[in-house]
């Protein structure tokens, strides 16, 4: 089993990098998909968060309010800290449980947005950093989703830097340019990917 950690920037383009791999034959572990599943109505985990910030955080329906949620400690450190040790252990235990299920020659790639911040770079055999320039990442949060220019910059600055993020990368997917670019490069990861797998294990 080769052990991947893929991470970017937000409005990088991570998630159609994991979609890419995915497609390509990689299991995917989505760190963020997970990080909502622990947090569902009658889970342990939305109890703890409700908790910790009170239940002006749920939706009249009970569920969490994330956008609510995200203003409160976006803009907090000491706040975003609280939530991420509520859950981060609680994704840890169930993506362990879903790389335990691949096969032994599977390619598992571990999406993780916050890989760098956590320091979590040693767990994995290589790191695949997706780039994009800041400006191109402040263009896609206000144009694509729809943020304001300071709430997209919040999001950016509460986030590794560019720099910390290329520091621990074994490969890197440029992703300034247009989607058209971005298949290639890829194809071209998966390929260097899967000749590592099937290489045989290093010694000494």
């Amino acid at each position: 089993m080769l052990k991947v950690g893929l991470t970017g920037g937000i409005g990088a383009g991570k998630s159609e990098v994991s979609r890419l791999l995915s497609s390509y034959g990689a299991v995917v572990v989505d760190a963020d998909k997970i990080a909502r599943e622990v947090v569902e109505p009658g889970t342990p985990g939305l109890d703890a968060v409700v908790a910790a910030f009170g239940p002006e955080v749920l939706t009249p329906a009970g569920a969490l309010d994330r956008p609510r949620l995200g203003a409160i400690v976006f803009a907090d450190p000491e706040r975003l800290a609280v939530l991420n040790a509520i859950v981060h252990p609680l994704v840890g235990a169930r993506s362990a449980e879903l790389e335990a299920a691949a096969g032994p020659d599977a390619v598992v790639v571990h999406d993780v947005p916050l890989l760098t911040e956590n320091g979590l770079a040693p767990l994995y055999d290589l790191v695949v950093v997706v780039d994009a320039s800041p400006a191109t990442q402040l263009d896609r949060l206000v144009r694509l989703r729809g943020m304001t220019e300071e709430d997209a910059r919040a999001r950016m600055s509460a986030q590794a830097t560019r720099e910390q993020r290329l520091a621990v990368a074994d490969l890197v997917v440029d992703n300034d340019g247009p989607i058209e670019a971005l298949e290639p490069q890829v194809r071209e990861v998966w390929a260097r990917l899967t000749e590592r797998a099937a290489a045989p294990p290093r010694t000494g």
